[in-house]
């Protein structure tokens, strides 16, 4: 099976499409599972804050719950931020994993910003709410250099890349076989 593993900032659709396609895939009469970053800081990486040390921990957290699903011929759709690209290759070394990167500006997420969190990034340090480490504003977010997808979620409507993605997906799937 295959692993996909999201990259992109804070609000650029990870989870939307995660949903979308798995859903399209158990239509389809495929196993499918969702390992969403932020399911799993409430549970198996709840003591993890959010240095680079923490944040790559977190990660491969996940992607080991992603390889258990592996084992069992399910497609796993790993959502969660991974912002550094060393991380990410480190995963790439399994021919099973693949890296989708949802390209979407800085601007059209403040302006989206669902969960409130670029306002709070971006208040005065001053202010007692503010978010610090707040990847792509104060923190570090690498542009991947080799993603086997990207979806421009600025400019591509999420039925079109949910589309996409799950072709993307059938046609790595029959790669692999």
């Amino acid at each position: 099976m295959i692993l996909i593993q999201f990259t992109g900032l804070s609000g650029s659709g990870k989870t939307t499409l995660a949903q979308n396609v798995r859903g399209l895939l158990i239509e389809n009469g495929y196993k499918a599972e969702i390992v969403d970053g932020d399911v799993y800081r409430e549970t198996i990486c709840k003591d993890l804050g959010f240095s680079k040390d923490d944040r790559c921990e977190n990660v491969r957290r996940l992607f080991n719950v992603g390889q258990n699903f592996i084992k069992t011929d399910t497609i796993v759709l790993m959502s969660v931020i991974n912002p550094y690209e060393n991380l990410r290759n480190e995963l790439r070394i399994h021919e099973f994993v693949r890296t989708v990167f949802l390209d979407c500006s800085i601007n059209n997420l403040i302006k989206r910003d669902p969960k409130g969190l670029y306002k709070k990034a971006l208040l005065p340090d001053h202010d007692r709410n503010k978010i610090n480490n707040f990847t792509g504003i104060s923190d570090v977010f690498e542009i991947p250099s080799s993603a086997d997808l990207i979806l421009k979620t600025d400019f591509e409507t999420v039925p079109f890349s949910t589309n996409k993605l799950y072709n993307f997906i059938i046609d790595n799937i029959a790669g692999l076989a």
